[in-house]
């Protein structure tokens, strides 16, 4: 089986610090444990690019051709401020490959569906549609089952996945032609770090709607402030993006590596052992990116609205890989 990594090795070997050669410094969230990588031996598991729901069960890795090679010299383009098509469609398609396949997208978005199969099965049971609910599981309604926890919906994580790879050339579109702040980092002691999903989130202001915040390297790292009328057609020209180059203040670098800190699933890289690294990774280690869906009556059933928030709340131990 292949060892597939769900953030790539260009994407981490930016991060390497220069007093370690090729290598890395990281820390988990769990128990705080520091130690020294590589890019390889981090962010991989068995098949993780092989979706059984899918008719070429491992079509993403073509769509990876586009995105990998052309990382490095895009960054380079950001930098410069001198963008074009492929440039943009490697570092938004990084982040949407992130958002799809990593284990911690495959959690966030595992949780919708199982809000839609709750939906599903209260309205099929109000209708009569349903068998009741054998007596083994201690009476009552399946709905009164299911908001007990005694009953539960297990979502296999690969189908979400597959929904995301499915989607993807889509999610690129709005990203790439949605509104970009190019961060540029130019304090050495408070540089970005980033982690095993770095596609943090932060509130854009409007309901059900979040920024993206990717750390790219050590002094780069992007917000993709969404526009959502890019919905309507894919453009991958991205004729309607937008750019702001902005130079965070030492507060507004904080604020980045929060999100960022908070976004991990399990472990944060760096690629310089400062001394507040370690504590500041202590005081967010808790924090998870969590799915928030709303049920909102719409006639005869109802409207499900999904979005993202960070939060203490640990994910939910029935999505495993």
């Amino acid at each position: 089986m292949a060892l597939d990594h769900y953030v790539s090795q260009v994407h981490l070997k930016n991060f390497y610090a220069p007093d370690l050669g090729e290598r890395m410094y990281a820390i988990r969230k769990a128990g705080l444990k520091t130690y020294q990588c590589d890019s390889y031996s981090q962010c991989r598991i068995e098949d993780g690019s092989t979706n059984p729901y899918l008719q070429e069960p491992r079509i993403i890795e073509e769509f990876l051709k586009d995105v990998e090679p052309r990382y490095n010299a895009a960054l380079e383009k950001l930098r410069a401020g001198q963008l074009d098509a492929e440039s943009i469609f490697a570092i938004a398609g990084f982040a949407a490959y992130v958002e799809s396949c990593s284990p911690a997208g495959m959690r966030i978005h595992s949780a919708p569906l199982r809000k839609t199969l709750e939906a599903t099965t209260e309205l099929l049971e109000r209708g009569g549609k349903l068998p009741p609910p054998p007596p083994e599981l201690g009476g009552g309604s399946l709905k009164e089952l299911l908001d007990s926890g005694r009953v539960q919906f297990t979502i296999d994580p690969k189908y979400p996945q597959s929904i995301g790879i499915q989607t993807i050339i889509r999610r690129l579109s709005i990203w790439g032609n949605s509104w970009w702040d190019i961060l540029i980092n130019d304090n050495t002691d408070s540089p970005f770090l980033t982690s095993d999903y770095p596609v943090a989130i932060e509130p854009e202001g409007r309901p059900g709607v979040v920024n993206r915040i990717v750390p790219l390297a050590p002094n780069l790292a992007l917000r993709i402030r969404p526009d959502p009328e890019e919905r309507r057609i894919v453009d991958l020209e991205f004729r309607n993006l937008r750019i702001r180059r902005v130079r965070p203040t030492t507060q507004q670098i904080a604020t980045v590596n929060t999100a960022i800190v908070q976004a991990a699933e399990t472990t944060v890289y760096y690629s310089s052992d400062r001394p507040w690294i370690r504590p500041f990774v202590e005081k967010y280690a808790d924090f998870h990116i969590e799915p928030k869906t709303m049920k909102v009556p719409h006639g005869n059933g109802y409207m499900l609205m999904s979005t993202m928030a960070a939060g203490r709340k640990l994910f939910d131990s029935e999505v495993r890989l």
